[in-house]
């Protein structure tokens, strides 16, 4: 079945498959956790949790201590972050709102997140996207952002657990090209997913360009040990492969 190319489109229409209030895609074991620790001490903070979806980080970052926005271009997401909130009170607030155009105000947070967001977005997107967090940020606030590994689409067939089909694309030529995939649950189900291909210059680059002066840490995720340990077949494929990378950077 052909799946939207444009990303509120494809949401709206696959929404439903997205809701779960316990990790089941193979990002919420290699990716979510590992940006949940970057983002700590989370108590008492403001957050924009950017690209939102249907709430799944929204309430982590909540039921760690933060006080949470988070907002979606899909407005069939944000219906069912808001669902949630009524079954679960959290106090989260929930906007469907364009992630590049998102606005709480100049200096009016101390952390934003955007989880899997910028591989939806084409490379002047992620630069405008990234200057207005910038300019969202309180001075010490901090931007944490988990993207999939640039070299990842290079490295393997378009097989499950996780892929985006590059066909015979390079990964210099591949650049701001859009690309499909899928992701799987445990459950053997498998989600859409997007990739518009940056390099890691063009990440760091519009981080420089958005005023972002401090050294970032950078962490490549990946299936563990333990992970395999826990279902061999369902991580195994992914073993020693750089799958995402987590980014987490001041604002001086």
């Amino acid at each position: 079945m052909n799946m939207p190319t444009d990303t509120r489109a494809l949401y709206d229409k696959t929404a439903d498959n997205w809701a779960r209030q316990q990790p089941s895609s193979l990002s919420d074991y290699t990716a979510r956790p590992q940006v949940m620790a970057l983002c700590e001490p989370l108590a008492g903070k403001l957050v924009l949790d950017l690209g939102c979806g249907e709430g799944y980080c929204s309430r982590m970052l909540r039921q760690r201590g933060a006080q949470v926005v988070g907002v979606d271009v899909s407005e069939r997401m944000i219906e069912l972050a808001r669902q949630a909130e009524r079954a679960h009170p959290l106090g989260i607030r929930y906007e469907a709102a364009d992630a590049v155009t998102a606005d709480l105000g100049e200096a009016s947070v101390d952390l934003v997140v955007a989880v899997f967001l910028f591989n939806y977005l084409d490379v002047e997107q992620m630069r405008k996207t990234m200057a207005n967090v910038h300019r969202m940020l309180w001075p010490g606030g901090s931007f944490v952002f988990a993207v999939p590994h640039p070299a990842f689409a290079f490295m393997r067939e378009a097989a499950p657990p996780f892929y985006f089909d590059v066909g015979s694309a390079g990964y210099f030529s591949a650049r701001n090209k859009l690309f499909g995939g899928r992701i799987w649950k445990r459950d053997g189900s498998a989600l859409d997913v997007q990739l518009v291909h940056k390099t890691l210059e063009d990440y760091f680059e519009g981080l420089r360009a958005a005023g972002f002066t401090a050294m970032p840490t950078v962490t490549e995720l990946t299936v563990t040990r333990q992970m395999v340990e826990m279902d061999e077949k369902f991580f195994g494929p992914l073993l020693d492969l750089p799958l995402h990378l987590a980014i987490k950077v001041t604002r001086a």
